[in-house]
């Protein structure tokens, strides 16, 4: 299905050629002078030049051709040569009428499907999620759905910190704490328990307790590096350990990310690449792309036409270790192997763009992913608090993110039950899902490479550009069909009639813009520019039901067509909230 700007730029281009001219002049846009007309063409003025004509003389012709079209209620020239365009009634009708006829709504990829890996999440076994971790989150499972939704096969990755010296640490912490467990018995020959000698609440005090210690007992820190060596090494008894400390971790994250409403498809980890490193180290030694420098190994990475110096990439240290540009290398080793993907998105704190373009450069110099295929590093900036600075719990302790969800849906719940429209059961349980959204609206309605500030008082205001406003629009439309189909009506069969006021025609322009807005969004991994586009239609929506009496219209014909608008208005939001993870109740 054709976006309506293509429908409007199809006739443009033949009036052009026509009247004799290029037909890539006939570029049309939306108006960015709404208050005169709804969509405009300036290609006169740029075809002015090549065919030495006054720019309006061009402009006339063109519009003396489509004087009778039914797709225009009025287009002209204005001096000096733009073409302003409002579209008739019936021709906006017609087009949202097929927009709810058609498969997602008309937007149609025009690109071969993919094979798109999505790496977010980020984060670390061990560890309980903290509001560093929301952004990565929030944004990579909208990417995630974005991009399934323009008809690739998309597979998304958390890659778990789940390997190096926070493990040995750990083990370490606990065979000081514990060390009658058989893990510390060199003498056991049985099999290890098959519970973990801890819970997770324990797994994450052992971990700050044990890197606080490290850092003060010098001792303590080299038992650490044994026992990261040893469970690198296959020991079986660290092992046996570290499988613990991963299902107790990977239970808990999954329950904090079901919290966020975000899922999954492989929990892989850095430790699933280990096996990968030797070889392609050796490989890229082989190929006379890693060499010596100051006894580590290293690859360059500058390119030509490069403004800033680049510094070679480190592949192996001096005393052989691996680095997280390596094990991200031998990740893509791992990938390529598994599902030889055309695209890779990753999402991180935008401070670690210089990792990964010196991973990317180096992936493509080594022959570890093909040349053709797409990298790309979407690099989000931090939450602030109302300081200015990276937010903090009021004690400046990073806070935990099941504490920062716990605090929006309170502050939800209280605004809700100022108006006590319904029980607290029933208001707690909505204040869980108007908080997510609020939370989660909050962040993706900022352009992702930009730093913002958390306000949990504008985030979960009811009013504005905001989750909840968002939620409480299409709460109100759901009310209304309800009450309509109580009234014993059904909501088969109906058509959308030509706008009988301005608000109505604003409503079905906004939702005529879906298709070029979810190209833009998904070319572009732009869950923002998603975001803005559901505030638009919200706020037309609004504009047109205090204008309308929709269910005391007295006109059958006319209340079915209201009814038509607003299920497509209702569908089409529903889509937009469900690619940006977001849920809405019933009520509100």
């Amino acid at each position: 299905m054709n976006t309506i700007v293509e429908k409007i730029t199809e006739q443009l281009q033949n009036a052009f050629a026509e009247c004799g001219y290029d037909r890539k002049y006939a570029k049309v846009s939306l108006s960015n002078r709404p208050d005169l007309c709804e969509y405009q063409c300036n290609g006169a003025m740029a075809a002015a030049k090549e065919y030495k004509k006054a720019p309006f003389m061009i402009a006339d012709e063109v519009v003396a051709k489509l004087d009778k079209n039914p797709l225009f209620d009025r287009i002209e020239s204005v001096k000096p040569g733009f073409i302003n365009i409002i579209l008739s009634g019936q021709a906006v009708a017609d087009y949202v009428n097929e927009m709810t006829q058609a498969k997602q709504f008309g937007y149609e990829n025009p690109e071969k499907p993919k094979t798109v890996i999505v790496d977010y999440g980020g984060a670390n076994a061990a560890k309980p999620l903290h509001v560093g971790h929301l952004r990565s989150a929030v944004i990579g499972e909208s990417v995630k759905r974005i991009q399934r939704f323009a008809g690739n096969k998309v597979i998304g990755d958390v890659h778990l910190g789940d390997w190096g010296l926070q493990m040995g640490l750990i083990i370490e912490e606990l065979r000081d704490r514990k060390p009658e467990l058989p893990y510390f018995d060199e003498q056991f020959t049985g099999e290890y328990p098959a519970e973990a000698p801890f819970t997770i609440s324990e797994l994450e005090e052992i971990y700050p307790a044990a890197s606080a210690k490290s850092k003060e007992d010098a001792a303590f820190m080299e038992r650490a590096h044994n026992a990261t060596l040893k469970l690198q090494s296959g020991d079986k008894a660290c092992t046996a350990i570290w499988k613990h400390i991963m299902a107790v971790s990977k239970a808990d994250l999954k329950k904090n990310y079901d919290n966020l409403n975000v899922s999954f498809d492989l929990w892989k980890g850095e430790s699933d690449a280990q096996p990968y490193i030797p070889s392609m180290v050796q490989e890229m030694i082989d190929k006379g792309l890693a060499y010596e420098s100051q006894g580590a190994m290293v690859v360059d990475i500058q390119e030509e036409g490069d403004t800033k110096e680049l510094p070679p990439c480190i592949v192996r240290k001096s005393d052989g270790a691996a680095l997280y540009a390596t094990s991200d290398l031998a990740t893509l080793v791992e990938r390529e192997k598994l599902y030889q993907p055309d695209a890779y998105i990753y999402l991180a704190d935008k401070r670690q763009e210089l990792h990964f373009t010196q991973v990317f450069r180096v992936a493509k110099k080594a022959g570890i992913v093909n040349p053709q295929a797409e990298m790309t590093f979407l690099g989000f900036g931090t939450m602030n608090g109302k300081d200015g600075k990276p937010f903090k719990t009021r004690s400046g302790g990073v806070m935990r993110l099941e504490h920062l969800i716990a605090d929006i849906n309170e502050a939800v719940y209280k605004k809700m039950m100022e108006n006590r429209t319904m029980d607290e059961e029933e208001a707690r349980a909505t204040a869980k899902i108007v908080g997510l959204a609020a939370l989660k609206y909050g962040d993706l309605s900022n352009q992702a490479s930009k730093d913002y500030v958390f306000d949990i008082e504008r985030f979960a205001s009811f009013e504005g550009n905001t989750g909840p406003y968002i939620l409480y629009t299409i709460v109100r439309i759901k009310s209304i069909l309800n009450k309509y189909t109580d009234s014993g009506k059904t909501l088969g069969n109906l058509s959308i009639n030509p706008a009988d006021s301005a608000t109505e025609k604003a409503l079905m322009l906004s939702l005529a813009k879906f298709s070029e807005i979810m190209a833009a969004v998904y070319t572009e991994k732009a869950p923002h520019k998603l975001c803005q586009f559901i505030y638009e239609v919200s706020n037309a929506f609004n504009g047109f039901y205090h204008d309308t009496k929709i269910l005391a219209e007295t006109d059958e014909a006319k209340q079915k067509g209201y009814i038509a608008l607003i299920c497509l208005t209702k569908a089409v939001l529903e889509q937009c909230i469900e690619l940006l993870a977001i849920e809405c109740p019933d009520r509100m």
